[in-house]
């Protein structure tokens, strides 16, 4: 940190490397590359995970496992555990327990002008208050400390659908029990056909979890229905696999409260217009749990319940199509909203926007922990 400032070198810092637009890296100038750094302990005792800058959602997941434990990550294993925990994090498990940044107990962070601090809800507690959902704006967080849970069981799986069942899905999505969290979509079957999927989690009694993941199955008639007990680290394994490395990406986030017949014509002719067969409309749910967190308790504010719509342009390296690709993802910009974390660079009104009143007390921590704006890290105001 020193060293770049007294240079006058460009900075950034790279966790887990998987922000789609790159800005991990910088030309030119120096980048603090954490990614190696991905130790994760846990205390079982405590339900407490210390988790390295660089670990992953799948190091988490596997450390928190062997413990009997599990913690809330995204929806990747490939996903950095501190970028998506600054940023929020909805993920599969949010429903029951919030997003990955309400489970943020403390964090070392490397300040500025160099120095170290740890930050808990009684040191530099706005500094805390900052890091949950405020982007890594504020220093380079090099550990945290988060909350892990135990859960009776784990049940997914991945049901297709016709298109014609997405009015069907928002009761499950958006006001479904707590232990289910649904994550929908559309994606290019095995045929070559764009169909509908939903990809439930229950992280509850099992018992009641089958009846309603069973339930889920009789929308409409599946064309596919797999579901079943599983483990986090299996479920963000399937994820991993479907977005290998490697591929160009593109995304668009926005956030819709309902899927009213606006939306759905809007989500249903992004699907029908897809020009690559590997990219995908994503719906995140926020419900139950995160949704009980007031919105000013943590730097994410947005807690009414919705969807978090994630338009994922995927496509191989030299394929001539690319600014078709792009441009389909700019064709979802007719919804509202926007998730700071997966935002582009050039949403500097969405980012404004999402965090609301939260951004005047934003800008005021960042006054007062990076005086000189020496970070600029995504997702941030």
């Amino acid at each position: 940190m020193r060293a770049a400032r007294e240079d006058g070198l460009p900075l950034s810092v790279r966790g887990g490397g998987h922000d789609w637009a790159g800005r991990a890296l910088v030309d030119g100038g120096l980048t603090l590359d954490l990614s190696p750094m991905r130790q994760v302990s846990v205390d079982p005792a405590t339900a407490v995970a210390t988790v390295a800058g660089g670990a992953t959602s799948a190091d988490v997941a596997a450390a928190a496992q062997r413990a009997g434990l599990v913690a809330v990550t995204g929806t990747a294993g490939s996903v950095g555990m501190a970028g998506l925990t600054l940023g929020g994090g909805y993920g599969p498990l949010s429903g029951r327990f919030g997003l990955a940044a309400d489970n943020l107990l403390s964090a070392d962070v490397v300040l500025a002008d160099g120095t170290l601090v740890t930050v808990d809800e009684e040191h530099d507690p706005e500094l805390l208050w900052a890091l949950r959902g405020g982007g890594g704006n504020f220093g380079v967080v090099t550990t945290m400390r988060i909350r892990l849970h135990a859960v009776p069981a784990i049940l997914a799986g991945m049901i297709m659908f016709r298109f014609d069942v997405l009015p069907d899905l928002e009761e499950s999505l958006l006001r479904g029990p707590d232990e289910l969290t649904v994550q929908a979509g559309f994606i290019t079957a095995p045929t070559g056909e764009p169909v509908l999927f939903a990809a439930p989690t229950w992280c509850g009694d099992p018992e009641v979890g089958m009846k309603a993941l069973h339930r889920l199955t009789e929308l409409g008639e599946p064309l596919t229905a797999q579901v079943g007990p599983t483990t986090m680290p299996d479920q963000l394994a399937q994820i991993d696999a479907m977005f290998p490395a490697g591929r160009h990406v593109e995304i668009g986030a926005r956030t819709v409260t309902a899927l009213d017949p606006e939306v759905r014509q809007i989500l249903l002719d992004a699907a029908n217009a897809t020009t690559s067969p590997l990219s995908a409309i994503s719906l995140h749910s926020l419900h139950g749990a995160a949704a009980r967190v007031p919105a000013d308790a943590t730097a994410f504010r947005n807690r009414t319940p919705h969807l978090m719509v994630e338009t994922i342009a995927v496509w191989e390296p030299g394929d001539p199509a690319e600014d078709q690709h792009r441009a389909w993802v700019r064709g979802t910009d007719r919804l509202p909203g926007g998730y700071p974390n997966l935002l582009g660079p050039e949403d500097t009104a969405r980012t404004a926007a999402a965090f609301g009143p939260n951004g005047e007390r934003l800008l005021a921590a960042k006054k007062r922990y990076d005086p000189d704006l020496v970070f600029h890290a995504p997702g941030a105001l």
